[in-house]
């Protein structure tokens, strides 16, 4: 009866409730794992969605056209390059921060709401870049029908189209860069062929001169200054 009484009695005592596992772990845990993934993918996204593509391959030509195909430094190159990008991406990257990545961190929207939101920026910057003829041709390439808005263009195509704008663009002003140093190229190897001076190279004499041209006219601001303003 003494038993029965006292386990009677602690059967009617309220049990303490049992702690619900914690929603936000979960919810921390995500965004951790969404930040390390675009940490993963973040240098394969600044070499195709940002204008570091056309700033590079430009500064690379121009170091090809002096025949200094390590001067200045690659590392020199990619650092400008970055800088510049930074530059030319500010009002994307900062529609991109305060649209998506500051309200995910904030916890105001899930993780698919964020990607919508901060897709959207980088999308019209690249419309604003690519020629729709790319846009054809890379549907024509997938068989895929065209969209009938600008804003419907699947981001996995718009990428690609957005990469042969730049590649092209690029190009054209490399060849623009290229064309004077080409012909400082042909004056002195016919100088050196006229004055029968056929074993020295005409690299020898041509590069000094390429040099000062390009100082004296303050080449690199020159061209820092075309490439910055080719972005629309």
């Amino acid at each position: 009866m003494l038993f029965g009484g006292l386990l009677t009695g602690a059967c009617a005592l309220p049990l303490p409730a049992i702690a619900a596992p914690d929603a936000g772990i979960s919810t921390d845990v995500v965004r951790t794992a969404l930040l390390l993934t675009i940490l993963a993918v973040l240098p394969a996204i600044v070499m195709s969605m940002t204008s570091f593509l056309r700033i590079v391959v430009v500064l690379s030509m121009i170091r090809h056209a002096f025949g200094m195909p390590e001067t200045p430094p690659s590392s020199v190159l990619i650092s400008l390059g970055l800088f510049l990008t930074a530059f030319v991406m500010t009002p994307t990257l900062t529609a991109v921060n305060s649209q998506a990545i500051t309200p995910l961190m904030e916890g105001g929207i899930s993780v698919q709401d964020a990607m919508i939101r901060g897709s959207g920026p980088l999308r019209d910057f690249m419309l604003a870049q690519t020629r729709d003829s790319d846009i054809e041709a890379i549907y024509a390439i997938a068989k895929a029908p065209l969209p009938r808005r600008p804003q419907d263009v699947e981001i996995l195509k718009l990428t690609p189209a957005f990469l042969l704008n730049e590649l092209r663009v690029a190009f054209t002003i490399g060849f623009v860069i290229l064309l004077p140093f080409l012909l400082i190229d042909l004056v002195v190897a016919s100088i050196l062929l006229s004055l029968g001076m056929m074993m020295v190279p005409p690299a020898t004499i041509s590069l000094p001169i390429k040099i000062l041209m390009f100082v004296l006219i303050d080449g690199w601001g020159l061209v820092l200054q075309g490439v910055m303003g080719s972005f629309r």
